[in-house]
C-alpha cells in the first residue's frame, strides 16, 4: 500500500523519524506511541502536509512530491484539532471538498446524514461545538474515492454512538473498496475496530509494524 524510501523527519536540528525504507501493507492500522513520539508528524507527512527527507509512494507508483496532485486525490487527512473557516456553512465546505474530488455533493450527504449532521449542514462553522467540527472532518475525510485515510485522535470529542458510525463506516470502507487506514489514538479503540485492525507502534523515533490483528494478540 505503502513504500516508505529513507524517510527522516526533522525539525530544524531535532531528529523526530528515522524510518528508513519500510513497506506497510494495505489493512486498518491502529498507530501508537506516547505524547511527542511523533504519531501526528507521521500522519501528516504522509498526508502531504508536512515536508520530510526521502520518498512516500503509494502503490509504488503514486509519489507523494512527484505527484502531488494525483496523491492528495486518493489520500484524505482528518486532523485532531480540524481547523475551517469559521464564516463557511458545513455544506459550503463539503461542497468545496466535492468539487476537488470530482464527486458528487451526495455522496457526503450520505455520511452526513448518518452520523448527524444533516439538521447542521447550512448553519456556520464558527456556531459549532468541537464534537461537530470533528464529524465534519470525518465527513471530508471519506469524501471522493480515496485508496487510504489517515486519521489523528478521530476518537476525542466524539460520542459513543458517532464513534460506533465511524467504525462502520471504515469496516464498509475497507471491506468494499479496499480502502486502507491509519488511525491515531491514545485510547483504544472499539472492538469492532480491533477486530480487523493491526498496529504500528511509533517509538525510539521509528516505527514497528505488527501484522496480526490487535485483537488477537
Amino acid at each position: 500500500m505503502l513504500t516508505l524510501q529513507r524517510f527522516r523527519k526533522k525539525y530544524g536540528p531535532m531528529l523526530v523519524l528515522d524510518v528508513g525504507d519500510l513497506e506497510i501493507p494495505s489493512g486498518i492500522f491502529w498507530v501508537k506511541g506516547t505524547n511527542g513520539s511523533g504519531k501526528s508528524t507521521f500522519l501528516k507527512a504522509l498526508a502531504g502536509i508536512l515536508s520530510f527527507e526521502g520518498d512516500v509512494l503509494l502503490g509504488g507508483k503514486v509519489n507523494v512530491k512527484k505527484n502531488p496532485v494525483s496523491y492528495r486525490k486518493v489520500v484524505n487527512f482528518a486532523a485532531a484539532e480540524p481547523l475551517f473557516p469559521e464564516f463557511l456553512t458545513a455544506a459550503e465546505m463539503i461542497r468545496l471538498f466535492t468539487e476537488v474530488k470530482g464527486v458528487p455533493f451526495e455522496r457526503a450527504d450520505w455520511y452526513a446524514e448518518s452520523i448527524g449532521m444533516a439538521p447542521y449542514l447550512h448553519q456556520p462553522i464558527g456556531s459549532f461545538s468541537s464534537g461537530m467540527v470533528k464529524k465534519l472532518s470525518l465527513i471530508l475525510a471519506f469524501t471522493g474515492k480515496p485508496r487510504l485515510i489517515l486519521l489523528d485522535e478521530p476518537l476525542i470529542t466524539l460520542d459513543a454512538d458517532s464513534l460506533d458510525v465511524l467504525y462502520s463506516w471504515m469496516v464498509k470502507a475497507h471491506r468494499d473498496h479496499k480502502v486502507s487506514f491509519m488511525v491515531s489514538s491514545h485510547q483504544s479503540p472499539g472492538t469492532s475496530f480491533l477486530r480487523d485492525a493491526s498496529e504500528i507502534l511509533v517509538e525510539n523515533k521509528s516505527l514497528n509494524l505488527k501484522h496480526v490483528s490487535v485483537a488477537n494478540g
